[in-house]
């Protein structure tokens, strides 16, 4: 087994830009509004559905519930998985990746919720928005990438 080294601010070791014990500062906040929007959007959608008819503007207010707590939900999943597979050698993804990959979770169970009403989602139709938001967000990402690399 080999030994540890300790880190600290000034000597992180060569090829670790973040040991698992250090959070990045932009992470913490990000997983903070992820709690609040959680608890926002949860508690705000028992209340909705146990106290109003659906009818049309409580079914938009349902709409962006499910978004806001959808979003919180995920978002620390997301992060999870941002950084298991990034690579050591490169730099984290900065929060601002995280929510927007979380929102577009959150968008897409909204969109299938929506394609629900009139019975129109089935799993191809599923299949195909995931494949919408995974292209959008594949573009995007990767344009990021190259334009972090070139600064």
């Amino acid at each position: 087994m080999s030994e540890q080294q300790p880190y600290d601010d000034e000597n992180e070791p060569a090829g670790e830009l973040y040991p698992a014990d250090k959070i990045p500062p932009d992470h913490i906040g990000v997983l903070i509004v992820g709690v609040v929007f959680m608890v926002v959007g949860w508690l705000g959608l028992f209340q909705l559905v146990t106290t109003t008819l659906p009818r049309v503007g409580q079914r938009w207010i349902f709409f962006l519930l499910l978004q806001i707590a959808v979003t919180g939900t995920v978002l620390p999943f997301i992060r999870y998985l941002n950084v298991r597979f990034t690579p050591i050698t490169a730099e984290l993804p900065p929060g601002g990746v995280i929510v927007r990959q979380s929102i577009w979770f959150g968008l897409f169970v909204v969109t299938c919720t929506w394609l629900q009403i009139p019975r129109v989602l089935n799993l191809p139709m599923a299949f195909l928005v995931a494949i919408v938001f995974i292209v959008i967000e594949a573009f995007l990402r990767s344009r990021e990438i190259r334009n972090e690399r070139a600064e």
